[in-house]
């Protein structure tokens, strides 16, 4: 896999979800018992494409997302959504078996985002990376925004929003990501869309 490929991994897994190949799809009655999952009416508006949604699945995404795959558990449950043009969003979501381990999981996904961008930079010598933290959401039990943009020595620039939240032993995530920089990334937008997702996990 090349490294354009890691960093644009999610568009890969999109068009994975909108193919319907290499995913399970949950059985509609386990996708109800458990947390719900946003709907594409929920993201950020488009200002020229509709969003669209895949199944929800159970599972690691593949690819995983960047800086914060590696901690995603075998146990997560996830749904690819994407437009007509280049952008995509991606929420993954961990049920586990306690208040302590959901708070734990979700300071691990915080302290994977908080080193993002040096993450990026490290393991794509031809990237360069900034990121922001973009504050907390009064939400459930909390959830925190963050921004990474990255641009390639091909010239390849993007933009991704990063958001983890909790509400008891349920812990999500949820990233969009755009060609662009952070003059484009509509973040009051995806703090309410984060809100939303954090209100539905119970």
């Amino acid at each position: 896999m090349s490294r354009r490929t890691k960093v644009r991994g999610a568009a890969v897994a999109v068009a994975m979800a909108a193919a319907g190949t290499a995913v399970t799809a949950l059985p509609a009655a386990a996708a109800s018992d458990g947390p719900r999952f946003l709907a594409p009416a929920d993201l950020p508006p488009h200002p020229s494409s509709e969003w669209f949604a895949g199944e929800v699945t159970a599972g690691q995404p593949d690819p995983l997302p960047m800086c914060v795959g590696e901690a995603l558990p075998s146990t997560s449950v996830h749904r690819a959504f994407y437009t007509d043009l280049d952008t995509n969003a991606l929420q993954v979501t961990v049920v586990e078996r306690s208040t302590r381990r959901a708070a734990d999981f979700a300071a691990l996904v915080r302290k994977k985002l908080q080193s993002c961008a040096a993450t990026v930079m490290k393991e794509n010598p031809d990237i360069t990376a900034t990121q922001k933290y973009y504050g907390r959401v009064a939400v459930e039990d909390g959830a925190h925004v963050y921004g990474v943009h990255t641009e390639a020595t091909w010239g390849a620039t993007d933009i991704n929003l990063f958001s983890v939240g909790r509400d008891g032993t349920a812990v999500t995530i949820v990233k969009w990501g755009q060609m662009g920089g952070y003059d484009s990334a509509p973040v009051a937008a995806f703090k309410k869309t984060t809100a939303t997702a954090v209100r539905k996990l119970q």
